[in-house]
């Protein structure tokens, strides 16, 4: 089950905790109700989209929620590679080899 998003808000609030308090992620996690796995995602997610505190303040909560959950790129086409035929009649010419698939 996926687990709920948390609120920009408190993502701000575990930034600020971490980069301004200097303190650790198990006491921002108590503080705010949450693992300290998650503080220690969130932070990580800041870190890769560099970004540092003080937030900037033209950088509202939807630009940040974008910085810190990238969607992911759409691949162009399904490319699904050919099959090697000649690896396959090989395969098929050995003994006790056939196409049907055994019975469990």
């Amino acid at each position: 089950m996926a687990q709920e998003r948390l609120t920009m808000r408190k993502i701000a609030e575990v930034l600020r905790l971490k980069w301004e308090c200097g303190l650790s992620n198990r006491t921002i996690a108590r503080g705010c109700s949450i693992s300290h796995s998650t503080v220690a995602e969130y932070l990580r997610r800041a870190q890769e989209a560099g970004l540092s505190w003080p937030l900037p303040d033209d950088l509202g909560e939807d630009t940040l929620y974008e910085l810190l959950f990238p969607k992911a790129p759409r691949p162009d086409s399904r490319a699904i590679p050919c099959p090697d035929w000649s690896l396959i009649h090989a395969e098929l010419r050995k003994k006790s080899v056939t196409l049907r698939l055994p019975r469990k």
